[in-house]
């Protein structure tokens, strides 16, 4: 090993000492820093000197747990890279297992107090419960690297694994949350109707055909506020977030930012313009533009289709899970199924005895579910 270590002495991290076997759990962030430093050839040596100290390292015993490491780290960066506004408007959480599990929502108790006269007894608050199911499942694929391709690229074809993971995992939670909200065929008719029908039984009404305008965007907002839970009672829901495909981004914002709007007013016979205060930006909606719309949505409509989402705090019209204890996504690799002819297994870099591919394998444990269709409304523009 004189030859790798003075590799490492050259690049400055000290000796690598990978041939120990060493468990997870100790490495070191200098273990890890040092092997990344390795891979992606910080001390710039030359092309064969570089795959020779890749290849004599990948024969040691530590360092294909090592990598995988590096590989789960570079994984959750790339992941926690992809922005992912739909949590905004969604009630993320999780559960303890694969079993399908219910989200309780109380009913009734925010209608004014009664008045008890003298001596006179306190009535119970009329209230129900009102369950939402919720579950999670698997889902994932496998990656593999023909052994070729580790040998002719100096082991970058390692570069774009975690990029290509972490990308996966975060657009699968994306696209769930997406399909909540819309199908081929317009908005999602589990989601959205005119009326949909709630779990409690009653008919809730959150779909219409208007165009993206101020005044409509308006109308929407005064028909969310005008809401009622199943005892009649007005929910006052502040809508806070549009939700749009990136055809109508342009016009959502000059809606929401818009200092100023034009009236025209009809006096005497003549058309008179006036400018009045724009009253959208006080409210403070927030603006998603959410790319997996157009890509769900192909029943052509979806550049004029728009949704909007109450104040989270008031309550959700989506949520999504994660299992407990697996939140992020998971990857691992596959061991050599191979030996060497004089006994002694062969590194898992080596790849498997059919193919001699190299193969990894990513996990995501996840579920959307829907909740009350009260605090969402969809416009698909075409009246």
């Amino acid at each position: 090993m004189s030859q790798i270590n003075a590799i490492f002495k050259e690049m400055g991290v000290g000796e690598w000492e990978g041939w120990n076997p060493v468990s997870q759990a100790r490495f070191t962030e200098s273990n890890v820093m040092a092997a990344m430093d390795l891979i992606d050839n910080k001390a710039g040596l030359r092309p064969h000197r570089h795959e020779y100290a890749l290849k004599e390292a990948i024969t040691t015993t530590a360092f294909p747990t090592l990598f995988g490491v590096i590989i789960d780290r570079e994984l959750n960066a790339r992941y926690k890279d992809v922005p992912q506004t739909w949590s905004a408007y969604t009630k993320v959480g999780t559960v303890s297992n694969f079993n399908q599990h219910t989200r309780d929502r109380m009913n009734g108790g925010t209608d004014p107090l009664p008045r008890v006269d003298e001596k006179g007894e306190y009535l119970v608050m009329p209230q129900s419960t009102t369950q939402y199911t919720r579950q999670v499942y698997k889902r994932g694929r496998q990656f593999d690297i023909s052994w070729e391709a580790l040998v002719n690229d100096g082991m970058g074809a390692f570069d774009d694994i975690p990029q290509v993971m972490g990308r996966s995992a975060a657009n699968t939670e994306a696209w769930e949350v997406a399909g909540l909200i819309a199908s081929a065929t317009g908005p999602n008719a589990l989601t959205f109707g005119a009326p949909i029908v709630d779990v409690d039984g009653v008919n809730v009404t959150n779909l219409g055909t208007l165009p993206l305008t101020l005044a409509n965007f308006q109308t929407v907002c005064a028909l969310m506020s005008a809401q009622t839970d199943r005892h009649g009672m007005p929910m006052r829901i502040r809508p806070k977030h549009l939700v749009v495909d990136v055809a109508l981004e342009d016009t959502a914002w000059a809606i929401l930012t818009s200092m100023q709007v034009q009236y025209t007013e009809s006096a005497g016979g003549g058309a008179v313009p006036w400018g009045v205060n724009n009253p959208i930006p006080r409210k403070g909606i927030q603006l998603h533009v959410n790319d997996w719309l157009s890509y769900i949505d192909t029943s052509g409509n979806v550049g004029t289709t728009w949704y909007v989402f109450g104040d989270t705090g008031q309550g959700y019209a989506i949520g999504f899970d994660r299992l407990k204890g697996h939140e992020g996504p998971e990857i691992c690799m596959k061991a050599s199924n191979k030996a060497q002819v004089g006994g002694g297994l062969i590194s898992a870099f080596d790849g498997d005895f059919e193919t001699d591919n190299v193969l990894y394998r990513v996990r995501v444990c996840q579920g959307g579910n829907r909740l009350d269709p009260r605090f969402a409304y969809a416009q698909t523009g075409t009246g």
